[in-house]
Protein backbone atom coordinates (compact mmCIF):
# COMPACT_ATOMS: atom_id res chain seq x y z
CA UNK A 1 0.00 0.00 0.00
CA UNK A 2 2.72 2.51 0.60
CA UNK A 3 4.65 1.78 -2.60
CA UNK A 4 1.53 2.65 -4.40
CA UNK A 5 0.71 5.66 -2.53
CA UNK A 6 4.37 6.58 -3.26
CA UNK A 7 3.65 5.72 -7.10
CA UNK A 8 0.68 7.29 -6.90
CA UNK A 9 2.49 10.84 -6.11
CA UNK A 10 4.93 10.19 -7.95
CA UNK A 11 3.15 9.76 -11.15
CA UNK A 12 0.72 12.38 -9.87
CA UNK A 13 4.17 15.41 -10.33
CA UNK A 14 5.36 13.64 -13.52
CA UNK A 15 1.96 14.00 -15.43
CA UNK A 16 0.72 17.19 -14.48
CA UNK A 17 4.45 18.33 -15.41
CA UNK A 18 4.03 16.97 -18.80
CA UNK A 19 0.81 18.85 -19.30
CA UNK A 20 1.70 21.84 -18.86
CA UNK A 21 5.58 21.37 -21.02
CA UNK A 22 4.02 19.23 -23.54
CA UNK A 23 0.64 20.73 -23.18
CA UNK A 24 1.64 24.20 -24.00
CA UNK A 25 3.99 22.96 -26.84
CA UNK A 26 1.48 21.11 -28.57
CA UNK A 27 -0.95 24.24 -28.08
CA UNK A 28 1.99 26.49 -29.93
CA UNK A 29 2.60 23.97 -32.65
CA UNK A 30 -1.57 23.87 -33.31
CA UNK A 31 -1.87 27.98 -33.74
CA UNK A 32 1.67 27.64 -35.70
CA UNK A 33 0.13 24.92 -38.19
CA UNK A 34 -3.15 27.23 -38.40
CA UNK A 35 -1.16 30.23 -39.06
CA UNK A 36 0.34 28.31 -42.01
CA UNK A 37 -2.46 26.95 -43.21
CA UNK A 38 -3.72 30.35 -43.19
CA UNK A 39 -1.06 31.88 -45.11
CA UNK A 40 -1.32 29.64 -47.92
CA UNK A 41 -4.71 30.39 -48.26
CA UNK A 42 -4.11 33.45 -48.33
CA UNK A 43 -1.21 33.60 -50.49
CA UNK A 44 -1.92 30.81 -53.03
CA UNK A 45 1.93 31.06 -54.71
CA UNK A 46 3.61 29.80 -51.69
CA UNK A 47 2.58 26.36 -53.33
CA UNK A 48 5.64 26.86 -55.60
CA UNK A 49 7.45 26.90 -52.45
CA UNK A 50 7.12 23.39 -51.60
CA UNK A 51 10.15 22.04 -53.62
CA UNK A 52 12.38 24.43 -51.49
CA UNK A 53 10.49 23.38 -48.38
CA UNK A 54 11.27 19.86 -49.05
CA UNK A 55 15.00 20.81 -49.77
CA UNK A 56 15.10 22.37 -46.64
CA UNK A 57 13.43 20.11 -44.29
CA UNK A 58 16.45 17.29 -45.90
CA UNK A 59 19.00 19.69 -44.90
CA UNK A 60 17.62 20.53 -41.51
CA UNK A 61 17.31 17.14 -40.51
CA UNK A 62 20.83 16.19 -42.23
CA UNK A 63 22.52 19.21 -39.73
CA UNK A 64 21.41 17.22 -36.84
CA UNK A 65 22.49 14.38 -38.01
CA UNK A 66 18.80 12.50 -38.18
CA UNK A 67 18.53 11.57 -41.81
CA UNK A 68 17.41 8.31 -41.08
CA UNK A 69 14.68 9.18 -38.26
CA UNK A 70 11.83 6.81 -38.72
CA UNK A 71 9.36 9.15 -37.11
CA UNK A 72 6.38 7.52 -35.02
CA UNK A 73 7.91 4.63 -35.55
CA UNK A 74 10.82 5.67 -33.96
CA UNK A 75 8.22 6.52 -30.68
CA UNK A 76 7.15 2.94 -30.69
CA UNK A 77 10.42 1.00 -31.23
CA UNK A 78 12.06 3.33 -28.25
CA UNK A 79 8.84 2.27 -25.80
CA UNK A 80 8.55 -1.31 -26.50
CA UNK A 81 12.43 -1.77 -26.83
CA UNK A 82 13.53 1.26 -24.32
CA UNK A 83 15.81 3.00 -26.78
CA UNK A 84 16.47 6.63 -26.87
CA UNK A 85 14.82 9.63 -27.82
CA UNK A 86 16.50 11.82 -29.14
CA UNK A 87 15.65 15.78 -27.58
CA UNK A 88 15.75 17.59 -31.39
CA UNK A 89 13.67 15.00 -32.59
CA UNK A 90 10.99 17.71 -31.53
CA UNK A 91 12.21 20.68 -32.57
CA UNK A 92 12.78 19.14 -36.12
CA UNK A 93 8.97 17.99 -36.37
CA UNK A 94 7.46 20.94 -35.09
CA UNK A 95 9.51 23.21 -37.56
CA UNK A 96 9.49 20.25 -40.74
CA UNK A 97 5.68 19.69 -40.79
CA UNK A 98 5.30 23.58 -40.28
CA UNK A 99 7.05 24.16 -43.32
CA UNK A 100 5.21 21.57 -45.08
CA UNK A 101 2.32 22.97 -44.24
CA UNK A 102 2.79 26.34 -45.24
CA UNK A 103 4.14 25.36 -48.94
CA UNK A 104 0.71 22.87 -49.27
CA UNK A 105 2.04 19.65 -48.56
CA UNK A 106 -0.39 17.09 -48.08
CA UNK A 107 0.09 15.86 -44.73
CA UNK A 108 -1.64 15.45 -41.04
CA UNK A 109 -0.28 17.14 -37.75
CA UNK A 110 -0.84 13.39 -35.34
CA UNK A 111 2.28 11.74 -36.59
CA UNK A 112 3.87 15.11 -35.62
CA UNK A 113 2.28 15.03 -32.50
CA UNK A 114 3.62 11.95 -31.20
CA UNK A 115 7.37 12.69 -31.92
CA UNK A 116 6.82 15.72 -30.57
CA UNK A 117 5.17 14.42 -27.75
CA UNK A 118 7.54 11.29 -27.03
CA UNK A 119 10.58 13.81 -27.31
CA UNK A 120 10.00 15.82 -24.76
CA UNK A 121 8.89 13.73 -22.29
CA UNK A 122 11.57 11.48 -22.62
CA UNK A 123 14.03 14.39 -22.26
CA UNK A 124 11.77 15.08 -19.22
CA UNK A 125 12.61 11.46 -17.66
CA UNK A 126 16.19 11.71 -18.33
CA UNK A 127 16.50 14.77 -16.90
CA UNK A 128 14.13 13.21 -13.60
CA UNK A 129 16.29 10.13 -13.76
CA UNK A 130 13.80 7.27 -14.35
CA UNK A 131 14.45 3.99 -14.92
CA UNK A 132 13.98 2.17 -18.21
CA UNK A 133 10.23 0.64 -17.61
CA UNK A 134 9.76 4.60 -16.14
CA UNK A 135 10.84 6.01 -19.40
CA UNK A 136 8.44 4.15 -21.50
CA UNK A 137 5.88 5.30 -19.55
CA UNK A 138 6.18 8.43 -19.45
CA UNK A 139 7.47 8.21 -23.55
CA UNK A 140 3.97 7.13 -24.06
CA UNK A 141 2.61 9.52 -21.60
CA UNK A 142 4.10 12.02 -24.10
CA UNK A 143 2.38 10.76 -26.82
CA UNK A 144 -0.95 10.76 -25.25
CA UNK A 145 -1.20 14.42 -24.00
CA UNK A 146 0.62 15.75 -27.77
CA UNK A 147 -2.17 14.09 -28.88
CA UNK A 148 -4.96 14.79 -26.68
CA UNK A 149 -4.07 18.33 -26.63
CA UNK A 150 -3.97 19.09 -30.53
CA UNK A 151 -7.28 17.10 -31.30
CA UNK A 152 -9.01 17.69 -28.00
CA UNK A 153 -9.82 14.37 -27.50
CA UNK A 154 -8.14 13.22 -24.31
CA UNK A 155 -9.77 9.80 -23.55
CA UNK A 156 -9.02 8.14 -26.98
CA UNK A 157 -5.48 9.66 -27.41
CA UNK A 158 -5.21 7.94 -23.68
CA UNK A 159 -6.03 4.24 -24.88
CA UNK A 160 -4.86 5.22 -28.43
CA UNK A 161 -1.02 5.88 -27.03
CA UNK A 162 -1.51 2.39 -24.33
CA UNK A 163 -2.91 -0.18 -27.28
CA UNK A 164 -1.16 1.50 -30.01
CA UNK A 165 2.70 0.11 -29.47
CA UNK A 166 2.16 -3.61 -28.92
CA UNK A 167 -1.73 -4.63 -30.22
CA UNK A 168 -2.89 -7.17 -27.94
CA UNK A 169 -1.61 -6.21 -24.52
CA UNK A 170 -2.37 -2.57 -23.28
CA UNK A 171 0.38 -0.88 -21.17
CA UNK A 172 -2.01 -0.62 -17.68
CA UNK A 173 0.40 0.77 -15.85
CA UNK A 174 0.66 4.09 -18.09
CA UNK A 175 -2.89 4.61 -17.43
CA UNK A 176 -3.23 6.61 -14.55
CA UNK A 177 -0.65 9.05 -15.33
CA UNK A 178 -1.82 9.22 -19.42
CA UNK A 179 -5.01 10.53 -17.88
CA UNK A 180 -4.11 12.99 -15.71
CA UNK A 181 -1.51 14.50 -18.40
CA UNK A 182 -3.86 14.39 -21.18
CA UNK A 183 -6.44 15.99 -18.91
CA UNK A 184 -4.07 18.99 -17.82
CA UNK A 185 -2.74 18.98 -21.42
CA UNK A 186 -6.51 19.38 -23.06
CA UNK A 187 -7.39 21.69 -20.18
CA UNK A 188 -4.98 24.42 -21.05
CA UNK A 189 -5.89 23.93 -24.68
CA UNK A 190 -9.62 24.69 -24.31
CA UNK A 191 -8.77 27.46 -22.19
CA UNK A 192 -6.60 29.02 -24.79
CA UNK A 193 -9.26 28.26 -27.51
CA UNK A 194 -8.00 25.44 -29.14
CA UNK A 195 -11.25 23.65 -30.37
CA UNK A 196 -12.25 20.06 -29.72
CA UNK A 197 -12.46 17.92 -33.18
CA UNK A 198 -16.29 17.14 -33.24
CA UNK A 199 -18.49 16.27 -36.59
CA UNK A 200 -21.94 16.70 -36.24
CA UNK A 201 -23.70 13.55 -37.87
CA UNK A 202 -27.01 13.83 -39.31
CA UNK A 203 -29.42 10.60 -40.22
CA UNK A 204 -27.96 7.71 -37.55
CA UNK A 205 -30.79 5.25 -38.13
CA UNK A 206 -32.57 2.67 -35.53
CA UNK A 207 -30.53 0.71 -34.31
CA UNK A 208 -32.12 -2.91 -36.32
CA UNK A 209 -30.88 -5.92 -38.38
CA UNK A 210 -31.29 -3.88 -42.20
CA UNK A 211 -29.19 -0.79 -40.66
CA UNK A 212 -26.29 -2.93 -39.16
CA UNK A 213 -25.87 -5.16 -42.06
CA UNK A 214 -25.44 -1.89 -44.54
CA UNK A 215 -23.49 -0.37 -41.98
CA UNK A 216 -21.77 -3.64 -41.33
CA UNK A 217 -20.96 -3.80 -45.36
CA UNK A 218 -19.49 0.11 -45.88
CA UNK A 219 -17.71 -1.17 -42.96
CA UNK A 220 -15.89 -4.10 -44.83
CA UNK A 221 -15.21 -1.40 -47.80
CA UNK A 222 -13.76 0.69 -45.37
CA UNK A 223 -11.12 -1.81 -43.60
CA UNK A 224 -10.37 -2.80 -47.59
CA UNK A 225 -9.74 1.12 -48.10
CA UNK A 226 -7.34 1.11 -45.33
CA UNK A 227 -4.88 -1.48 -46.46
CA UNK A 228 -5.11 0.22 -49.49
CA UNK A 229 -4.25 3.74 -47.94
CA UNK A 230 -1.27 1.83 -46.04
CA UNK A 231 -0.11 -0.14 -49.47
CA UNK A 232 -0.10 2.88 -51.05
CA UNK A 233 1.91 5.08 -48.49
CA UNK A 234 4.13 2.24 -48.52
CA UNK A 235 4.59 1.74 -51.92
CA UNK A 236 5.21 5.02 -52.72
CA UNK A 237 7.97 5.90 -50.69
CA UNK A 238 9.88 2.51 -51.39
CA UNK A 239 9.54 3.94 -55.63
CA UNK A 240 10.81 7.42 -54.79
CA UNK A 241 13.78 5.65 -52.38
CA UNK A 242 14.33 3.65 -55.87
CA UNK A 243 14.49 5.87 -58.28
CA UNK A 244 16.11 8.57 -55.88
CA UNK A 245 18.44 8.06 -54.17
CA UNK A 246 19.47 11.75 -53.11
CA UNK A 247 17.09 12.80 -50.57
CA UNK A 248 17.38 16.34 -51.61
CA UNK A 249 16.75 15.40 -55.50
CA UNK A 250 13.75 13.40 -54.12
CA UNK A 251 12.29 15.53 -52.19
CA UNK A 252 12.73 18.89 -55.21
CA UNK A 253 11.25 16.38 -57.40
CA UNK A 254 8.39 15.00 -54.92
CA UNK A 255 7.28 18.88 -54.21
CA UNK A 256 7.42 19.44 -57.89
CA UNK A 257 5.09 16.12 -58.31
CA UNK A 258 2.42 17.57 -55.47
CA UNK A 259 2.82 21.00 -57.63
CA UNK A 260 1.73 19.89 -61.27
CA UNK A 261 -0.97 17.29 -59.82
CA UNK A 262 -2.70 20.27 -58.02
CA UNK A 263 -2.80 22.34 -61.47
CA UNK A 264 -4.36 18.98 -62.84
CA UNK A 265 -6.87 18.42 -60.58
CA UNK A 266 -7.56 22.09 -60.53
CA UNK A 267 -7.99 23.22 -56.66
CA UNK A 268 -6.61 23.43 -53.34
CA UNK A 269 -8.71 20.69 -51.63
CA UNK A 270 -5.90 18.26 -51.06
CA UNK A 271 -3.25 20.57 -49.92
CA UNK A 272 -2.51 20.81 -46.18
CA UNK A 273 -4.47 18.40 -43.41
CA UNK A 274 -7.95 19.03 -45.47
CA UNK A 275 -9.98 19.58 -42.18
CA UNK A 276 -12.51 21.80 -44.25
CA UNK A 277 -12.86 19.45 -46.64
CA UNK A 278 -14.03 16.75 -43.82
CA UNK A 279 -16.04 18.76 -42.26
CA UNK A 280 -18.27 19.46 -45.70
CA UNK A 281 -18.09 15.71 -45.78
CA UNK A 282 -20.61 15.41 -43.03
CA UNK A 283 -22.50 18.49 -43.47
CA UNK A 284 -22.75 18.30 -47.39
CA UNK A 285 -21.49 16.09 -50.58
CA UNK A 286 -18.20 15.68 -51.83
CA UNK A 287 -17.01 14.49 -55.32
CA UNK A 288 -16.83 10.53 -55.19
CA UNK A 289 -13.44 10.25 -56.27
CA UNK A 290 -11.85 12.78 -53.14
CA UNK A 291 -10.56 9.71 -51.53
CA UNK A 292 -8.64 8.81 -53.68
CA UNK A 293 -6.69 12.09 -54.80
CA UNK A 294 -5.90 11.95 -50.97
CA UNK A 295 -4.34 9.15 -51.02
CA UNK A 296 -2.31 10.02 -54.07
CA UNK A 297 -1.40 13.28 -52.67
CA UNK A 298 -0.48 12.41 -48.99
CA UNK A 299 2.17 9.40 -50.56
CA UNK A 300 3.65 11.67 -52.69
CA UNK A 301 3.88 14.16 -50.05
CA UNK A 302 5.26 12.30 -47.39
CA UNK A 303 7.05 9.06 -49.25
CA UNK A 304 9.04 12.22 -50.65
CA UNK A 305 10.93 13.71 -47.20
CA UNK A 306 8.16 16.08 -45.82
CA UNK A 307 7.02 15.59 -42.53
CA UNK A 308 3.55 15.64 -40.90
CA UNK A 309 0.93 12.83 -40.11
CA UNK A 310 -1.46 10.03 -41.66
CA UNK A 311 -3.62 10.00 -38.86
CA UNK A 312 -5.94 13.09 -40.31
CA UNK A 313 -5.27 12.39 -44.42
CA UNK A 314 -7.20 8.39 -43.05
CA UNK A 315 -9.88 10.59 -41.55
CA UNK A 316 -10.15 12.26 -44.75
CA UNK A 317 -10.06 9.28 -46.78
CA UNK A 318 -12.67 7.57 -44.91
CA UNK A 319 -15.11 10.33 -44.35
CA UNK A 320 -15.10 10.97 -48.13
CA UNK A 321 -15.70 7.24 -48.88
CA UNK A 322 -18.17 7.13 -46.47
CA UNK A 323 -20.26 10.03 -47.92
CA UNK A 324 -20.28 8.77 -51.16
CA UNK A 325 -20.91 5.21 -50.78
CA UNK A 326 -22.99 5.60 -48.19
CA UNK A 327 -26.34 6.70 -49.88
CA UNK A 328 -25.23 4.00 -52.05
CA UNK A 329 -26.54 1.50 -49.27
CA UNK A 330 -28.70 3.55 -48.23
CA UNK A 331 -27.51 5.24 -45.20
CA UNK A 332 -27.38 9.15 -45.03
CA UNK A 333 -24.12 10.71 -46.34
CA UNK A 334 -23.39 12.39 -43.69
CA UNK A 335 -23.63 8.93 -41.23
CA UNK A 336 -21.92 6.89 -44.19
CA UNK A 337 -19.08 9.69 -43.26
CA UNK A 338 -18.77 8.87 -40.09
CA UNK A 339 -18.57 5.09 -40.38
CA UNK A 340 -16.00 5.56 -43.33
CA UNK A 341 -13.70 7.78 -41.15
CA UNK A 342 -13.90 5.32 -38.29
CA UNK A 343 -13.24 1.98 -39.95
CA UNK A 344 -10.34 3.16 -41.91
CA UNK A 345 -8.74 5.56 -38.49
CA UNK A 346 -9.58 1.58 -37.10
CA UNK A 347 -8.16 -0.31 -40.40
CA UNK A 348 -5.09 1.85 -40.44
CA UNK A 349 -4.05 2.14 -36.60
CA UNK A 350 -5.09 -1.29 -35.77
CA UNK A 351 -6.42 0.16 -32.68
CA UNK A 352 -10.18 -1.45 -31.85
CA UNK A 353 -10.59 0.22 -28.62
CA UNK A 354 -9.22 3.85 -29.10
CA UNK A 355 -11.22 3.91 -32.22
CA UNK A 356 -14.77 3.09 -30.68
CA UNK A 357 -13.38 6.22 -27.63
CA UNK A 358 -13.02 8.12 -31.12
CA UNK A 359 -16.49 8.28 -32.02
CA UNK A 360 -18.02 9.40 -28.83
CA UNK A 361 -15.14 12.01 -28.39
CA UNK A 362 -15.73 13.36 -32.49
CA UNK A 363 -20.09 11.98 -32.77
CA UNK A 364 -21.57 11.76 -29.52
CA UNK A 365 -23.12 9.02 -28.14
CA UNK A 366 -25.91 8.23 -30.75
CA UNK A 367 -25.06 5.36 -32.58
CA UNK A 368 -22.48 3.82 -30.82
CA UNK A 369 -23.29 0.33 -31.41
CA UNK A 370 -23.12 1.13 -35.46
CA UNK A 371 -19.63 2.66 -34.83
CA UNK A 372 -18.48 -0.32 -32.61
CA UNK A 373 -19.46 -2.45 -35.17
CA UNK A 374 -17.75 -0.57 -37.68
CA UNK A 375 -14.47 -0.70 -35.65
CA UNK A 376 -14.95 -4.58 -35.24
CA UNK A 377 -15.07 -5.48 -39.01
CA UNK A 378 -12.33 -2.71 -39.56
CA UNK A 379 -10.10 -4.03 -37.54
CA UNK A 380 -10.35 -8.05 -38.53
CA UNK A 381 -10.74 -7.47 -41.88
CA UNK A 382 -7.47 -4.90 -42.58
CA UNK A 383 -5.15 -8.16 -41.73
CA UNK A 384 -2.00 -6.98 -40.29
CA UNK A 385 -1.11 -3.98 -42.26
CA UNK A 386 -0.46 -1.02 -40.70
CA UNK A 387 0.45 3.28 -41.17
CA UNK A 388 3.31 2.24 -38.21
CA UNK A 389 5.46 -0.63 -39.35
CA UNK A 390 7.38 -0.92 -35.60
CA UNK A 391 4.01 -1.37 -34.45
CA UNK A 392 3.82 -4.70 -32.92
CA UNK A 393 1.32 -7.54 -33.65
CA UNK A 394 1.60 -9.79 -30.46
CA UNK A 395 -1.60 -11.47 -30.85
CA UNK A 396 -3.38 -12.90 -33.86
CA UNK A 397 -6.70 -10.96 -35.26
CA UNK A 398 -8.57 -14.47 -35.51
CA UNK A 399 -7.60 -16.45 -32.97
CA UNK A 400 -5.96 -16.67 -29.48
CA UNK A 401 -2.67 -17.10 -30.60
CA UNK A 402 0.71 -15.38 -30.36
CA UNK A 403 2.18 -14.43 -33.20
CA UNK A 404 4.71 -11.19 -32.27
CA UNK A 405 4.89 -9.76 -36.09
CA UNK A 406 4.61 -6.35 -37.08
CA UNK A 407 2.73 -4.61 -38.96
CA UNK A 408 3.36 -4.72 -43.19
Amino acid sequence: MRNNVKTFFKWLFIAILLGVVVGYTSIAFHFCIEIATKLRGRFPWLLFGLPLGGLFIVAFYKAFKAENHKGTDFILASIRENKPVTTETSFLIFVSTVVTHLFGGSSGREGAALQLGGSIADFLGKNLKLDEKDMSIITICGMCTAFATLFGTPLTAVIFSIEVVSIGIMHYSALFPCIVAASTGCMFAWHLGVERTFFPITGIPAFEPVALIRVSLLAVMGAILSIVFCRVMHKVTHIYKDKFKNPYLRAFVGGCIVIALTYIVGNRDYNGAGMDIINIAFTGKVVWYAFMLKIIFTALTLGAGFKGGEIVPAFFTGATFGNVMGPVLGLSPSFGAGIGLISVFCGVTNCPIASIMLSIEIFGSEGLMFFAAACAIGYLLSGYTGLYSEQKILYSKTRAEYINRKAE
